[in-house]
């Protein structure tokens, strides 16, 4: 199977059609195929920040009905997922924005994308192995976690990143780069942490190139290896983007 897996989109709608139709999918009733088979898969974080997460969100519902969703849950899904289960979650870094354009439904359509969003995200898998040689995980994956059962650390890795318990002055997490000590053979896929070219090492890319903060909308293609990527029509924040050495 050969995939075209996509970086965090944000609630960016408009770019995420504009990407899928670069990749060469058609539209057929309320998903997208490949004339070549294609799949598309996600590093998630679909929602949260952009100015229209609830389409998104609709178009990956459409994906899991048909039984063809890739996707890898992210912190952004797993806080709304909490918010939607009435757990005390806060509401800010973006989630303010999506709970805004779901309070502006009518209330049965309201309730009914609710609980469509709950059973969404508990069909995901933490996340994906695609390929033999292919892992997709929100903020990656160390090579001893792959295929070990399921333990907190884990869940917290893939949801968060190589996090250090510390914060910058911003109130962003301190975050270790995990990739540059990969050794492993499979390919890990990730997002997570914006950063504004693809940062490939060791097997392992993170295509989260910033569209909701005005970068580019990205999809690596494997098996090639390819990178296709369509500019943000999001205004640009500069200090948004991580600087990987």
């Amino acid at each position: 199977m050969k995939y075209d897996i996509i970086g965090d989109i944000h609630g960016c709608y408009q770019e995420l059609l504009e990407l899928i139709k670069q990749l060469g999918y058609e539209k057929q009733g309320h998903i997208f195929v490949h004339p070549e088979n294609r799949k598309l898969a996600f590093v998630g974080d679909a929602m949260d920040r952009g100015p229209q997460s609830l389409d998104v969100l609709k178009l990956l519902f459409a994906l899991q009905d048909e039984g063809i969703l890739y996707y890898s849950p992210g912190n952004h899904c797993n806080k709304l997922f909490r918010f939607f289960k009435g757990h005390d979650v806060q509401l800010a870094h973006g989630l303010e924005v999506t709970v805004a354009e779901w309070k502006q439904l009518p209330d049965p359509e309201k309730q009914q994308f609710r609980k469509r969003y709950i059973h969404f995200y508990e069909q995901l898998p933490h996340y994906q192995q695609l390929e033999n040689d292919l892992i997709v995980a929100h903020a990656g994956l160390k090579a001893e976690m792959i295929g070990k059962p399921l333990s907190k650390g884990i869940a917290i890795f893939v949801l968060y990143g190589d996090i250090t318990g510390r914060f910058h002055a911003d109130g962003r997490p301190v975050r270790r780069d995990w990739a540059r000590t990969y050794r492993g053979k499979k390919w890990v896929v990730y997002g997570h942490t914006p950063t504004a070219e693809p940062y490939f090492i060791n097997n392992t890319v993170n295509i989260d190139t910033g569209c909701v903060f005005g970068g580019t909308l990205t999809a690596f293609r494997f098996p090639e290896k390819e990178i296709v990527s369509v500019p943000s029509q999001q205004p640009y924040q500069p200090d948004r983007f991580h600087l990987f050495h």
